[in-house]
């Protein structure tokens, strides 16, 4: 969109304030559409759950980080059993080897883990599980962009044909006083004016379907923004024509879309879970120790009550599992050529969303070069009639006539304006990119 159409749709639309307002357009405030988007997605709910899953993985890194200190256990235990170990009678000294067949027991335990390969492999896997949740939320909140740019091209389109039934409203009001002081001077029917009065109130009743419209128009973006819009509020369309010619040449490279780093993301969260299923199969080694009170102690024989310690280190090592853990490796690399086959059809669709927007830009641009010559020519004979209109050599029908057909081909061209606008958004958005 070049500066002169900028400012042509420019007039249009602050011609389309309400009357009233537009003495005072200083005070109405412009929104562009890259405040908009961020707005969306500064408002959308959802947009907490950023700091919330950051929040709830760092209390799940901070568990996995304990584990690498010691663990302290606390026990105890009263039992009772129905019998016990005793040397056959007979036996020499067999009384003295008599066990109690009441037992108690209390004790502090300490485990230190010395070598673990699945703390670490945990770590990895709760801060790859961040990225893969932060990702897709911000996918999710992309798709805002989209409904954004429906909602605001849509009252955009509305603002800009108030805008140009609003200049041929000022055009019939002159008309309309031209022919009452020639009627007045009887060189004019009064069905001429009354003509123009119709058509006048006609298209006034348009304008304020169209405010009303428009109105709802912007609800529905406020709703989505979190902005109150007022009648004076104006949207500014975004001038991106040379970043879409720019990002139309360096398409193929372009990999800005947050889907794309969420499939990543997913791929080194899936590759993660491969690790921690290979540390799961290795060795794990740790150290123990016991100080108890009890009766009886270590001293299995004795009745009285004694104090105990113990320690040692402990190997764990599932060194047979009838292959469950490369059964799930393998499952787990499946999971990652499903992730690939969905980033492959998604690339499809953005790559058919891209042609299709190009073609609309690229006919957009077309038909409006064909609108600026069409609103030049129906000005010309809008003018021509006007003062013939003047002269008394047409009728006010036949001015009407011209001038209906000015006002549609200035419908036509910033209705083309508008599309051209939200093709260019729509075409960035799809890429990935800022509209701004």
């Amino acid at each position: 969109m070049n500066i002169a159409k900028s400012l042509v749709l420019a007039g249009f639309l602050l011609a389309a304030l309400p009357a009233g307002v537009s003495g005072q357009g200083a005070g109405g405030r412009a929104f562009d559409l890259a405040t908009l988007h961020q707005a969306a997605i500064d408002t959308d709910p959802r947009s907490r759950e950023l700091q919330l899953f950051a929040q709830q993985t760092d209390l799940r890194l901070r568990n996995i980080s304990a584990l690498k200190l010691p663990a302290l256990t606390v026990d105890s235990q009263v039992q009772y059993q129905s019998d016990v170990a005793h040397l056959p009678s007979g036996v020499p000294f067999s009384g003295i080897f008599a066990p109690p067949k009441d037992t108690y027991d209390a004790g502090i335990r300490i485990d230190q883990r010395l070598f673990d390969p699945t703390v670490g492999a945990q770590g990895a896997l709760e801060r790859a599980q961040l990225a893969e949740n932060q990702a897709r939320v911000r996918s999710t909140l992309f798709t805002l962009r989209q409904q954004v740019n429906d909602a605001f091209f849509a009252a955009a389109a509305l603002q800009a044909r108030a805008g140009a039934l609003n200049a041929t409203i000022d055009d019939l009001n002159v008309r309309l006083r031209e022919t009452n002081a020639r009627v007045e001077q009887g060189t004019a029917l009064s069905a001429d004016a009354a003509a123009i009065e119709a058509t006048l109130l006609e298209r006034q009743q348009d304008l304020d379907d169209l405010r009303a419209s428009r109105r709802g128009a912007l609800d529905r973006l406020g709703t989505l923004t979190g902005q109150i819009f007022a009648e004076s509020d104006l949207l500014v369309l975004p001038d991106v024509q040379a970043r879409v010619a720019q990002a139309r040449q360096s398409q193929d490279a372009l990999r800005a879309r947050p889907e794309y780093e969420q499939f990543t993301r997913t791929r080194e969260r899936i590759a993660r879970q491969q690790t921690l299923s290979a540390a799961q199969d290795r060795p794990r080694l740790s150290t123990y120790g016991r100080v108890g009170y009890g009766q009886p102690g270590l001293n299995f024989v004795a009745s009285a009550f004694e104090t105990y310690a113990l320690g040692g280190v402990r190997l764990q090592w599932n060194a047979w599992t009838w292959g469950a853990g490369g059964r799930e490796r393998e499952a787990l690399a499946l999971q990652q050529q499903v992730v690939s086959a969905d980033e492959e059809a998604f690339a499809k669709s953005v790559t058919t969303a891209i042609e299709g927007d190009e073609t609309s830009i690229d006919r957009l641009q077309r038909s409006l070069a064909t609108d600026e010559r069409i609103v030049t020519l129906r000005e010309q004979v809008e003018r021509s009639t006007q003062a013939r209109l003047q002269e008394g050599v047409v009728t006010a029908s036949e001015y009407l006539d011209r001038s209906a057909e000015l006002l549609q081909a200035r419908f036509a061209r910033v209705g083309h304006e508008v599309e051209l606008a939200q093709a260019s958004a729509r075409l960035l958005t799809t890429l990935g990119l800022e509209v701004r």
